[in-house]
């Protein structure tokens, strides 16, 4: 077989390897978090993200390379998941970007390599070296030096994978945390299992239908509005494939049949996602621009178990000025959101980071021109911006509140005042994030040494603003331990939220622990029902 230059059919295979090799490898790449703590995503988010691109991939007959890579990227794109999803999407853009429109040889794919690293450090706002970033820079380097010396687009491959597999090394040199938790940086890790993928893909040595079939996290996906009564019955989604096909027609004929309508993609391709009660309509008017595909019509009454009474539908609700949308995973913790006054909570967290898809239908669900965002986690942030530039596609404006934990989102919500502007809402938000303190108490999945601590597998551990701050292997002695590394002397009110693994009298027992130590407190104590973490602390 000849590597000289590549046809659509080698590249698609290429990137089918890839996914092949990280969805074997995932769950390595996730062990490889520098906190031993349940939360390892940086593989499943990149599988994740990789699975969507490459799905756009083959949902037509593409014949030409540029048009692959753009259905590649733009399938990242919507698919991306988490910071990794996020900065692999931006690499698949510059991949496509640096290609070129000739011949695909050894040169083009040395370009495309080196765009895409450029598009991953221009990805993030503060680049630090020893990060996926410095791995993708080393491939790039490596490409274009075979290139340079006439490689085929197979040597230039493994000329990458070679210099990235030797950066990947280096990682803990050049980020002490990775050398102290004794790993390389998960990301790196996951990129050079997508050069091994191509490579083995392009040689035809993988076998591709072994690779694991999509798969969501638990909790993962958009959940809507937290509500008793669904307002729009049928989820309908489908493909539309032609010539010429016109988005923002389309958009308006449907924008008064049902709400979280997404119509993405682009003249040849369409994706189209509405709640509705008139599903057949939808059809119709989807229809008469191209021919369908992937039609998925489900009656969310019957998945939600519920009953209605067959009657008139009820009218559209008015748009709204402005709306809040949060991030968070809990059954307590949406009922706590909902009655600060958000609007829509997407399902999201550690573990289950929700796509820009999921964020940008959940703004679009709110139904209002402005919209706060609220991502609550550190890993969703880089998402969340992503949502923010598509939803402007849609004529919706959205401010990012960074809130990377859930007593932060809270703070920022008593600051939020949905009579005022976007813009006066977004700084008192910003400015009140400071005002609340946050606590973590989680366990140990594997043994580990960090910050100073040895950790052995299965040990309790306190998490202070993010950092293992105490440890042990008893919960409320943790709890206190981490309670007096954030200062509680210092602050007059806290609030508890039990996550799903703990009893409310359990959580009572705490409170009462507490206040023996720290009698001027104020304890108030809430059914949060998250998962993977025991209890998180908000101080006041």
């Amino acid at each position: 077989m000849q590597y000289g230059t590549l046809d659509v059919q080698q590249l698609r295979q290429a990137f089918r390897g890839a996914k092949a090799f990280l969805s074997i490898n995932k769950s390595y790449v996730d062990s490889l978090n520098v906190f031993p703590v349940p939360d390892g995503d940086t593989g499943t988010n990149m599988y994740l993200t990789l699975t969507a691109a490459v799905k756009e991939t083959d949902q037509e007959k593409i014949e030409d390379i540029p048009r692959l890579l753009h259905a590649l990227a733009g399938g990242a794109l919507m698919g991306a998941r988490g910071n990794s999803g996020v900065i692999l999407s931006q690499m698949f853009r510059g991949f496509s970007q640096g290609a070129g429109s000739g011949d695909f040889d050894g040169t083009s794919l040395a370009e495309a390599l080196s765009k895409a690293a450029e598009m991953a450090y221009r990805s993030v706002i503060k680049p630090v070296e020893g990060t996926m970033l410095t791995v993708a820079k080393a491939a790039a380097q490596g490409a274009r030096q075979k290139a340079k010396d006439g490689g085929d687009c197979l040597a230039v491959l493994e000329a990458s994978l070679t210099a990235a597999e030797e950066a990947l090394k280096r990682t803990p040199q050049l980020l002490p945390v990775l050398a102290e938790a004794g790993v390389v940086d998960a990301g790196g890790q996951g990129y050079v299992y997508i050069l091994q993928g191509m490579i083995a893909g392009l040689k035809g040595e993988v076998q591709l239908e072994q690779a694991e079939s999509t798969t969501t996290p638990v909790g993962g996906s958009y959940a809507g509005p937290v509500q008793q009564k669904l307002e729009f019955r049928y989820c309908t989604e489908l493909i539309i494939k032609g010539q010429g096909l016109q988005e923002n027609l389309l958009k308006s004929q449907l924008t008064d049949l049902g709400d979280s309508l997404l119509v993405v993609g682009n003249e040849e391709v369409l994706k189209v996602h509405i709640h509705t009660n008139r599903p057949g309509l939808v059809l119709e008017k989807a229809a008469a621009q191209g021919v369908l595909y992937d039609i998925k019509i489900d009656n969310m009454e019957e998945q939600h178990r519920e009953f209605l009474p067959q009657e008139q539908p009820e009218p559209p609700k008015p748009i709204k000025e402005m709306a809040a949308v949060a991030v968070t995973v809990g059954e307590g913790l949406s009922e706590i959101l909902t009655s600060l006054g958000v609007d829509v909570v997407v399902k999201g967290g550690q573990t289950m980071n929700p796509s820009t898809e999921d964020l940008v239908a959940g703004i679009k669900e709110a139904g209002a021109r402005q919209v706060i965002l609220l991502p609550n986690n550190k890993n969703i942030i880089l998402a969340a911006e992503q949502a923010q530039h598509l939803a402007a596609e849609e004529n919706i404006q959205v401010a990012v509140v960074p809130a990377k934990n859930f007593p932060q989102c809270l703070a920022a919500l008593l600051a939020y005042n949905p009579d005022e502007s976007l813009e006066e809402n977004r700084q008192r938000m910003l400015e009140a994030l400071d005002t609340v303190k946050a606590g973590e108490i989680t366990y140990a999945v594997r043994d580990s040494q960090y910050n100073g601590f040895q950790i052995a597998s299965g040990e309790i551990l306190g998490l202070a603003e993010g950092e293992i701050a105490a440890k042990g292997d008893n919960l409320e002695v943790v709890a206190l331990k981490l309670l007096k590394e954030l200062g509680a002397e210092d602050y007059e009110l806290l609030s508890v939220f039990y996550g799903q693994d703990v009893e409310e009298d359990q959580a009572q027992v705490l409170k009462q622990k507490i206040l023996e130590a720290y009698s001027h407190l104020e304890v108030e104590v809430h059914r949060g029902g998250q998962p993977l973490y025991y209890y998180i602390f908000g101080l006041e």
